[in-house]
């Protein structure tokens, strides 16, 4: 007799739910890969969903051929592709071992790393979130300062719980994909840095963005306040080191023992009263490198209290209320692209500035002309793009 399992990764039963058929001692497990779940590789398929076996067990048993891939043997290494069956030969009591029990649970949990926490034992605050982009493959979202990109515990709330609320209540995604699929950002901001963070809504988009950032085929700039008259762009390099004990980092001239090479561009936008609006292209993405940089060259930002001036911080933390750095992660340029990303080719994505930011540009940089066009500047009320 053969039975279709709770465990449904799609939202049509033929197209990614596992089917057990009852052989006696030994169930045939049989999944469908989605559009969602192609792209990975069979052996991280196989760990998100036999989460308690160790990689071993599950290479032998790609071995012997209790798990096939389209009816054949495999090794794990193989790309899978959207329609490839996945065929699992265990008994139910190895079954319910190693899938640490969630065949008997309507979903898998939200919070992995808790202890087996879901979103029906633990519910996510509402959060509108500003979604600038978004089109079958991916989302952008405009970060407020003081949100988490990633958890930092267990059971912190970050963006990434948010952007898989928002999926999971727009229908777009269900409480049992997160089996083999889970939502991820590819660009990470400082808790108190706001602006553009890119997520993937399915592996394709995730691994192909991922790779953007990483091969820096795709262009971030941010707006940041400085101290100083800066009146020329300019091209600075250094070497960044962290100590992390102290959740900081230090930025040298010339090459020092695990120290990474850093490269910043950046040029002024306008000038107040011995302070400076710049626009940055992060050329490289090190931990705090905007705000250390600039600082070790003369700059330091605006309401930094790690890297700033506290004298330049008590003046906007007293006519403003700024209680954070002064960064705003604003627009991202892409390339000509095909495949997952096609949507986004030769596309910008912008981000408005927050309220705070918006309030400091208008009194402090009067009569300060900027547009967009093209990327030479930028506009402080930029309109949100269609979702495509």
């Amino acid at each position: 007799m053969e039975k279709d399992h709770c465990l449904n990764f799609g939202k049509r039963k033929e197209a990614g739910c596992f089917k057990i058929a009852e052989t006696g001692e030994t169930d045939m497990q049989e999944m469908i890969v989605t559009a969602r779940e192609a792209g990975q590789r069979l052996d991280k398929l196989l760990a998100k969903y036999l989460r308690e076996a160790p990689k071993s067990f599950l290479y032998k048993m790609l071995r012997k051929k209790n798990i096939t891939l389209n009816g054949k043997k495999a090794e794990g290494s193989e790309k899978l592709q959207e329609g490839d069956t996945v065929r699992i030969f265990f008994s139910p009591e190895t079954l319910e071992k190693f899938t640490g029990g969630s065949l008997q649970k309507e979903a898998p949990a939200l919070f992995p790393e808790s202890g087996g926490l879901s979103l029906a034992d633990t519910e996510i605050p509402s959060r509108n979130l500003e979604i600038v982009y978004e089109d079958d493959q991916v989302l952008f979202v405009n970060k407020p300062a003081g949100m988490l990109s990633q958890k930092a515990a267990p059971l912190d709330l970050s963006l990434v719980e948010y952007v898989t609320a928002y999926l999971l209540s727009s229908g777009q995604l269900t409480r049992e994909e997160l089996m083999g699929f889970r939502p991820g950002i590819c660009n990470r901001l400082d808790r108190n840095t706001s602006g553009l963070v890119a997520a993937g809504k399915t592996v394709a988009g995730l691994q192909q963005l991922s790779r953007l950032f990483h091969d820096r085929t795709m262009h971030k700039y941010y707006l940041c306040v400085v101290r100083g008259q800066i009146t020329e762009a300019d091209y600075v390099e250094g070497y960044l080191k962290k100590q992390e004990r102290m959740n900081q980092v230090e930025i040298f001239r010339e090459p020092v023992k695990d120290g990474q090479l850093i490269k910043t561009a950046y040029r002024p936008l306008c000038q107040g009263r011995n302070m400076t609006l710049l626009e940055v292209e992060l050329i490289t993405g090190r931990s705090h490198q905007i705000r250390a940089h600039l600082a070790s060259e003369g700059h330091p930002l605006a309401g930094d209290t790690k890297y700033g001036l506290p004298r330049f911080n008590d003046y906007f933390r007293k006519n403003y209320g700024l209680k954070h750095q002064l960064l705003h992660a604003y627009r991202m340029e892409f390339p000509r692209l095909e495949g997952a990303l096609e949507a986004l080719s030769g596309k910008t994505v912008f981000a408005e500035v927050p309220e705070v930011f918006q309030k400091i540009l208008e009194r402090e940089f009067q009569g300060c002309s900027l547009n967009c066009e093209k990327g030479n500047g930028f506009s402080t009320r930029q309109k949100k793009q269609k979702r495509e």
